[in-house]
């Protein structure tokens, strides 16, 4: 789905009583075709004479009936009936059993073949056509065929439906090995594993085959026509094999390829999170096909995740941990197709803390019925256990992986700590300089003696990114360039969405109605905070990506949304900021010495800095009204106060920013608000002050209360208001269909960042209000990711999308021993500072203080295995960076031919039945004991 669908719950939204049923689109009606009933339960294995829809038959709205009733025609459905279950017959056989023209028989066999009811080969020179199974086979082989997906939509329906609906009579009945489909592990996950198997490898089955081909992948497909893909995209990700390849080719649903081809596709599925997968029923050691699955579209892997029934698809390996090497980087834990790892704790604790995660009641022993399903696994992942993990990570709004980009600048190694950075945050440098640091106000170690300087430490990593010796331009996931997206805005949002959606290879074009890119970045902070030769750094590496800027193009005035849909765009992010101010609202406001904050330091940033005299009041108690007085300071304001609302404790500027203020001489007054200001022949002369007694209401809204009768009066020869700031929409939403708040930002979902207009989704501070860099980079991420999803068809901007739900570990519990004692390392100020009072003089931390640093983090987190909901596909092994993740084998166990699985399965669930009685038994002589 493309539109609006932030609520969409898709098939495994279904109450618990629909689990077992085909859904069906609405218009459907089913055709009831007896003979192609009569296909059906033969292709099934049903036993032969059964009445079409009657008891031991499938019904008329099963999905193997379903699926089948779309294409196939009596006709077809009578020749068919000839072949038999896995007999390989020529046309002239089958001719001769129907007393009917060979070439009759052939045509209709062909069409089979092509729609997908039978396969053809060749066999001794001459062509044989046979069935097989319903998966892996008949309904991926449908599904796969691209006219019958145009024709009849209704077969994916079916193929979603089958593993649903059978899935929970298969649960437990299938031991490791066993199962129709099979994990293999990527290749480098188990290299030197003294018992590693060639049937686990996957290159054994490539350098086995001469012949190869690509398809579409079909459970991405029929999630797509229901609109519930997950934003991994079906094109180019099943690889066919020898006869099955000739099969797909022949039949026009694969496109051939060579062998380094199929080792291209493999290497591009590992590196974007893909693992893979084969149909396990040719026997041990053999396949005909490897599919690269994700754990949110495939259906294969929705029999773990929904019914636990992990042993049916499992590889013989499981992940283990190092932790004494894992810094919590969480990059095994959000590329884990089946969410079998999570963050947790490291140190010790005076509370219980989760230790172990492994599912302990699993179907080996255990009736499992609907009630223990998970049909919401696409929309229920968890990236932290219950006590908790790092609270750096957690409190940071982007979530990086703080603790191991410290670890590797501890190693020396800058670049890949640089790329850690990069996986959530495109302005490493500029954050370095201007974040809020969270992270700091969180860390542990804190607790003890001072928080680890998190921020000088990325600001050391990132000054690569100031060197264009040293400059690297990411390597781009994907190749979308036929898909074109509009930014609006070049602010710290709207180039986090453009940097995002660079990687996956889009052509983007950032909008700036400015003559400089960088919004508030380049515009609203001064640089002595911010240099701008930093912020036009980050944006090079951008443009090297591909992307576009067009500056002094005001969107809305000099062109329209209309007039970019009609060049061929097909979404737009909007992030143009909050630069505009407010006003106060009291007598004297527009008296001349009265200005915006805003306005204040977009002049100094163009250059027009202005020269103050006399005496300064700057009104307002966040980081915009610290940069304005620090600001004034430096054009030479002789007194520069600052009177805000808030008492000190709960002002909005960050700390650290208030002391630098107050080290440069600026005046903090607590506890004020503006009553009127009183003015002199039109000019300001000086500003009354009311005393405030409170900011917010029980509800923590904002509804300040005064003390009408307490009041100073204060002289000034210039006030400059910083009290919020407006976002200027001009003519740019015009005749869109968005809504928005009393604040005029832009109403949206709070976790897609979608408009009320489908194609427009926004982000930054037009949506949120002002808010800070990180906070705008973050939104950026999420935006890029619904907009991916939201330009291809039949994508859910929901399921099977992390929601990236954090929480920190009890830091009052946490038990710390032994621990380096070295202070918190501080750079240098610049002693070559420039004349210029606005240049940034704050040094960096140089290679022997970041050493030092980096050894004062705790290392909280953390990740733990659930070993049996792990799969064992190494992506998690491809994904770490600190050697702290391996594959362990742990079972030995080897594929089964299909048509020999029946005693196997039959044994095992025997001994799990036995099992079963066992565990009842024990479970009532220990509560009869209670």
């Amino acid at each position: 789905m493309s539109g609006k669908n932030n609520n969409y719950k898709g098939m495994e939204g279904l109450k618990m009583s629909n689990l077992t049923k085909m859904q069906f689109p609405e218009g459907y009606q089913c055709q009831y075709k007896e003979t192609v009933m009569r296909l059906a339960n033969m292709i099934g294995r049903k036993k032969e004479g059964v009445q079409p829809g009657g008891e031991g038959s499938y019904q008329w709205d099963d999905p193997e009936y379903v699926c089948l009733e779309a294409g196939v025609t009596d006709e077809m459905a009578e020749v068919g009936l000839c072949l038999g279950s896995f007999q390989k017959k020529t046309a002239a056989q089958v001719a001769e059993m129907m007393g009917k023209p060979e070439e009759y028989c052939r045509e209709v066999l062909m069409d089979l073949a092509v729609y997908g009811a039978c396969k053809v080969g060749t066999l001794n020179g001459e062509d044989v056509f046979w069935t097989e199974t319903w998966i892996p086979g008949h309904m991926e082989m449908i599904v796969n065929n691209p006219n019958n997906i145009k024709k009849y939509p209704i077969v994916a329906y079916a193929m979603e439906a089958y593993g649903r609906v059978r899935g929970g009579g298969s649960v437990g009945s299938f031991p490791v090995g066993v199962g129709l489909m099979r994990v293999i592990p990527i290749e480098s996950a188990i290299d030197g594993d003294s018992r590693k198997a060639d049937y686990e490898e996957i290159s054994k089955y490539v350098e086995e085959n001469t012949v190869f081909c690509v398809s579409d992948c079909s459970c991405r497909t029929d999630r797509e026509v229901m609109g519930e893909g997950c934003g991994h995209l079906k094109e180019d990700m099943c690889i066919q094999m020898g006869t099955a390849a000739e099969y797909y080719i022949r039949t026009g649903r694969a496109r051939q390829i060579t062998k380094e081809e199929v080792y291209e596709i493999l290497k591009r599925a590992e590196e974007n999170g893909l693992m893979h997968e084969i149909p396990n029923i040719d026997g041990s050691g053999k396949t005909h096909a490897i599919c690269n699955c994700c754990g949110c579209g495939c259906l294969s892997m929705r029999t773990a995740t929904m019914f636990k029934n992990v042993d049916m698809i499992r590889s013989n390996y499981v992940a283990k941990v190092d932790a004494k090497k894992c810094t919590a980087c969480g990059q095994c834990v959000e590329n884990c197709p089946v969410n079998a790892l999570r963050l947790g704790q490291k140190l010790c604790s005076s509370e219980p803390v989760v230790e172990d995660i492994t599912t302990t009641v699993t179907p080996r022993d255990e009736e499992w019925p609907e009630e223990k399903w998970t049909p919401e696994y696409r929309t229920s992942r968890e990236n932290v256990v219950d006590s908790g993990t790092s609270p750096c990570k957690t409190n940071c709004p982007a979530h990086i992986g703080i603790q191991g980009y410290i670890k590797l600048a501890s190693q020396g190694k800058y670049q890949e700590a640089l790329d850690l950075i990069r996986k959530e945050n495109p302005l490493p440098a500029v954050c370095g300089r201007i974040c809020n640091r969270r992270c700091e106000q969180a860390c542990t170690r804190g607790q003890i003696d001072q928080a680890v300087a998190i921020d000088d430490i990325k600001k050391f990593i990132a000054q690569q990114e100031l060197d264009p010796q040293k400059r690297v331009i990411p390597k781009k996931r994907h190749d979308y360039h036929d898909k074109k997206i509009a930014i609006v805005g070049s602010g710290p949002a709207g180039l986090s969405c453009a940097y995002f959606l660079a990687l996956d290879g889009y052509t983007i074009t950032v909008f700036e109605k400015e003559e400089r890119l960088g919004g508030m970045l380049t515009l609203g902070i001064p640089s002595f905070r911010l240099e701008k030769d930093v912020v036009d750094a980050e944006i090079e590496i951008i443009r090297g990506m591909g992307v576009e800027f067009r500056t002094g193009v005001e969107v809305g005035k000099d062109i329209t949304l209309d007039q970019l849909r009609a060049e061929g765009y097909d979404a737009f992010y909007v992030a143009i900021g909050a630069q505009g101010g407010r006003k106060l609202g009291v007598e004297g406001e527009e008296a001349e010495g009265i200005y915006s904050g805003i306005e204040f330091l977009r002049g100094i940033n163009a250059g027009n800095r202005p020269s103050l005299r006399g005496k300064t009041i700057v009104i307002g108690g966040g980081n915009v009204a610290i940069d304005v007085a620090r600001s004034a300071v430096r054009c030479d304001s002789g007194e520069v106060s600052m009177y805000c609302l808030e008492s000190r404790d709960i002002m909005p500027a960050s700390e650290e920013e208030i002391l630098e203020a107050q080290e440069e001489g600026v005046r903090l007054n607590n506890g004020w608000g503006p009553k009127r200001i009183l003015t002199e022949n039109g000019r300001v002369k000086a500003v009354e002050f009311k005393k405030c007694l409170s900011v917010f209401d029980e509800q923590h809204r904002f509804s300040p209360k005064y003390d009408e009768d307490d009041c100073v009066v204060v002289e000034a020869d210039q006030v400059i208001v910083t009290i919020g700031q407006s976002i200027q929409w001009g003519g740019l939403l015009e005749g869109a269909d968005v809504e928005f708040n009393r604040n005029m930002t832009v109403i949206a979902d709070a976790f897609t960042y979608q408009s009320g207009q489908a194609d427009i989704f926004v982000g930054g501070d037009c949506y949120s209000g002002p808010k800070f860099a990180i906070d705008a980079i973050a939104a950026g991420k999420q935006g890029a990711i619904s907009i991916h999803r939201f330009v291809h068809p039949g994508q859910s901007l929901v399921l099977g999308r992390d929601r990236r739900i954090y929480r920190e570990l009890n830091k009052d519990a946490v038990l710390v021993d032994d621990y380096d004692h070295t202070p918190r390392q501080k750079p240098d100020t610049i002693k070559e500072a420039s004349s210029d009072r606005f240049h940034d003089n704050r040094g960096i931390l140089d290679e022997q203080q970041i050493q030092k640093e980096t050894a004062r983090c705790l290392g909280c987190g953390v990740t733990k295995v659930d070993e049996y909901m792990c799969v064992g596909c190494g992506q998690c092994t491809t994904k770490c960076k600190f050697d702290a993740i391996h594959l362990e084998r742990k079972y030995d166990a080897e594929g089964v031919e299909f048509t020999q699985m029946p005693p196997v399965v039959f044994r095992h669930v025997m001994k799990r039945k036995e099992k079963i009685a066992r565990k009842k038994e024990e479970q009532l002589a220990q509560k009869e004991e209670r």
